[in-house]
């Protein structure tokens, strides 16, 4: 299904969680604006920001890809040679986290996004960035008034 276009018969909360990053600006606010359109709530959730900790913290992610590979089913003997003797996993993960965060939108970003929608004043929004343990989680939160 597209988020940038979803069909109107759907109805429910939308959630795009670890995965607005994926969307350039224009899709984003696409996404924003066809839950606008269809009176549904959204809420966008990121577990990283574009900042040098939580790039650091990335370098870590390969920790728990090695302490977990082992209790992953159903076991596979590919998933433990790219795992450990050719740790190709590790790697991508560390690569991913990183990009990630160097595109993830920031509260300002979020907010711009935001404030070039249509009929925006027909929801309450809220865009906040939170301490959650060593890292931090940066949330919009988009509802109906009314």
């Amino acid at each position: 299904m597209d988020a940038r276009d979803v069909p109107s018969n759907l109805k429910g909360l939308r959630i795009q969680f670890l995965s607005l990053h994926h969307f350039r600006p224009k899709d984003a606010s696409l996404i924003l604006q066809n839950a606008v359109d269809s009176k549904s709530t959204i809420a966008v959730v990121e577990g990283q920001e574009r900042s040098l900790p939580s790039m650091l913290a990335m370098l870590f992610s390969p920790i728990s890809v090695l302490l977990t590979t082992p209790f992953i089913r159903p076991f596979k003997i590919g998933r433990i040679i790219f795992t450990y003797l050719i740790p190709i996993v590790p790697l991508f993960v560390v690569w991913d986290g990183i990009v990630s965060s160097l595109r993830t939108y920031s509260v300002k970003e979020m907010e711009a996004l935001v404030s070039n929608l249509q009929d925006k004043d027909t929801f309450d929004w809220e865009i906040k960035r939170l301490k959650s343990g060593p890292g931090v989680v940066l949330y919009l939160l988009g509802t109906p008034k009314g």
